[in-house]
């Protein structure tokens, strides 16, 4: 399951960077020319705005399976263990609400336009929409997994609450910062010039 879960992360991660890379290289380029040559790339523009879509529905993907969403924990975090569950189970089941909502919409979307397509470059109007689709499918797998987690699993470290506290953040950076740092000075010194 956590090998499905990495291959998931790393897959997500490199279609983020993608969308971001190939953004920016067509507006810098589409500007490039515009200046330089007076001319320019006439589906830049609109394959930048599908790319930021993609981008940002990827990214929102990324920050829910890493509990990075902006939330308030003050309330929670002065309730027993009992409501903190109970409130992290509303929570979660709002949350696929919403969801169902996103690829309810989305769904209808993508079917209506089908048959449209974008007026630059060409592209059908539903790969711009789908994009809903697969975001609220791979959201909803992921609180399902949390929410079973949450009921079936005593485990201590089982969070109960779909943020991460600022601290726990800091100090996960400050680790890998830490490792890194521990990496580099284990390595022998080369010499330059003998």
């Amino acid at each position: 399951m956590q090998k499905v879960g990495k291959t998931f992360s790393t897959i997500l991660n490199i279609a983020i960077a993608l969308s971001l890379a190939l953004m920016a290289i067509l507006v810098f380029g589409n500007v490039v020319l515009r200046y330089a040559f007076n001319s320019g790339i006439t589906w830049s523009e609109e394959m930048s705005r599908f790319l930021f879509v993609w981008m940002v529905f990827l990214g929102a993907i990324a920050a829910l399976k890493d509990n990075m969403h902006l939330g308030m924990d003050i309330v929670i975090n002065f309730l027993p263990k009992a409501a903190k569950k109970a409130a992290f189970l509303l929570s979660n089941a709002l949350v696929l609400y919403v969801l169902w909502l996103l690829l309810d919409g989305s769904w209808k979307m993508t079917v209506l336009n089908m048959n449209s397509t974008a007026p630059a470059t060409g592209m059908p109007l539903s790969y711009l929409y789908g994009i809903g689709i697969v975001t609220s499918i791979s959201m909803a797998v992921i609180i399902l997994i949390n929410l079973y987690r949450a009921l079936f699993f005593k485990d201590k470290n089982t969070p109960l609450a779909m943020i991460s506290q600022t601290d726990e953040v800091v100090q996960e950076v400050s680790n890998v910062q830490d490792k890194h740092y521990s990496l580099k000075m284990d390595r022998p010194s080369e010499k330059v010039g003998g």
